[in-house]
């Protein structure tokens, strides 16, 4: 079964896409049916399928994440206790747990089986840059 592992570098919050990479990999290895498990191997961002379309999209959903998880000064995320890595580490932990850290795509005839504005993303909850490393694996 194969897999593989990609490496996006991250520049802070937001959505990365990686469809095509990920498409790439099921076009390389797939003629058939099968299934694609997409992992991210951090606990300070995660995954998510999104719309592709309108940038928008993203761009809401990032502002709506910041405002439900913000990342605090002392006063504001006292009730913290894991705050040695800065401001937005919890609060970037607290994300992921929201979302996933794992997606799972059928494979239809070689192919991806998203729908027409659908989109794979890495969904990086911390503010500096970070190098984050998906393992993809493809089931058949």
């Amino acid at each position: 079964m194969p897999q593989t592992t990609l490496r996006l570098s991250t520049t802070g919050p937001g959505l990365y896409e990686f469809t095509r990479d990920a498409d790439h990999f099921v076009r390389g290895n797939a003629d058939g049916e099968g299934l694609l498990i997409c992992f991210v191997r951090h606990t300070s961002c995660s995954l998510v399928i999104q719309e592709n379309a309108d940038p928008d999209v993203r761009r809401d959903l990032d502002e709506f994440f910041r405002r439900l998880v913000p990342n605090g000064d002392a006063s504001s995320m006292a009730w913290l206790r894991h705050t040695t890595e800065g401001p937005d580490d919890m609060p970037a932990h607290i994300k992921s747990a929201l979302t996933a850290t794992s997606l799972s795509i059928p494979v239809t005839d070689g192919r991806l089986a998203l729908g027409t504005w659908q989109g794979l993303y890495l969904f990086e909850h911390r503010d500096h840059p970070h190098e984050r490393q998906l393992v993809l694996h493809l089931s058949r």
